[in-house]
């Protein structure tokens, strides 16, 4: 199997290597470049080298955490956490925190969403620094 990792490697190196050479040259107008064959095979490779790859890390996530009742206990209580922040997240954002002007190239649902993510990023944000300076802080106290 590690020979045909290897050799598939190799494979697509050197795909790579001869699309690079068949770019555009940087005088060609954008809207042109982007229309190139090579271009779009270089697009084509990285979408399916993308796809291996998902699919490879989820199928050995997901064989891990089921192989392990512990981990996969640890796993559901994260995702649950985690829908419990959005939830959180859903019901703070006003979706009415853009300027009038802005509201009219989206609705106010989409807003909402945005309101959304932004609140999980701070509160996710908020939990990682607070994760990161508790045991410090009790490091020292214990000493």
């Amino acid at each position: 199997m590690s020979k045909i990792v290897k050799i598939a490697l190799i494979a697509v190196g050197l795909i790579s290597a001869v699309l690079w050479l068949m770019l555009p040259d940087s005088n060609m107008p954008p809207a042109e470049a982007a229309q190139s064959g090579a271009m779009n095979a270089m697009f084509w490779l990285t979408y399916l080298l993308l796809g291996i790859a998902v699919v490879f890390s989820l199928g050995f996530a997901l064989k891990n955490m089921f192989s392990n009742p512990a981990g996969l206990k640890k796993t559901l209580f994260a995702i649950g956490g985690f829908a419990l922040v959005a939830i959180i997240s859903y019901v703070m954002s006003s979706g009415t925190d853009v300027a009038p002007e802005y509201m009219e190239m989206s609705d106010e649902s989409t807003v909402k969403k945005i309101g959304m993510g932004l609140y999980v990023f701070f509160i996710l944000t908020a939990i990682a620094v607070i994760l990161m300076i508790v045991p410090s802080v009790k490091k020292i106290f214990s000493k």
